[in-house]
């Protein structure tokens, strides 16, 4: 969906991140296996649709370290949906950037950490509420509520 309304501020690479919030709500109602299956099926997905190589290598690098620091902070029951995907938003922009500094053999890439951060937090914290409000919703309907 993205791909095709993305999201233009004037920054590339910069994007909502809307299919989290399917990652977000599989991680606390599946578990980690399966938001990692359908995180890696996604951007697979993705890259093939919309994208090429180094497409696919900058998404998959994001989206594995931030599934993994979602996974972790959701075990630690200290965050609340929106705190682990704002980390999550976050690790994926700095996998990217980690991802850009070994293909293109620089480390300049990192002058645009900054704006990746505070794109994550935002980007984050949209995907966050709407995922957590997702998960309340679906949790009062099982409970019959």
């Amino acid at each position: 969906m993205e791909a095709v309304l993305p999201l233009n501020i004037g920054v590339p690479g910069i994007k909502l991140g809307l299919a989290n919030i399917a990652v977000l709500f599989i991680l606390y109602k599946y578990g980690f296996g399966y938001s990692l299956l359908i995180s890696v099926l996604r951007v697979v997905l993705a890259s093939l649709l919309f994208g090429n190589m180094a497409s696919f290598i900058y998404s998959i690098s994001g989206a594995l370290i931030s599934i993994g620091v979602m996974a972790l902070l959701k075990k630690t029951d200290a965050f609340s949906p929106v705190g682990v995907s704002v980390a999550g938003g976050i690790c994926h922009n700095l996998g990217q950037v980690c991802a850009a500094a070994v293909l293109l053999d620089t480390s300049a890439v990192a002058h645009y950490i900054p704006v990746l951060v505070v794109s994550g937090v935002l980007c984050g914290a949209v995907t966050g509420l709407l995922g957590g409000i997702l998960i309340k919703k679906l949790r009062f309907q099982e409970k019959g509520v």
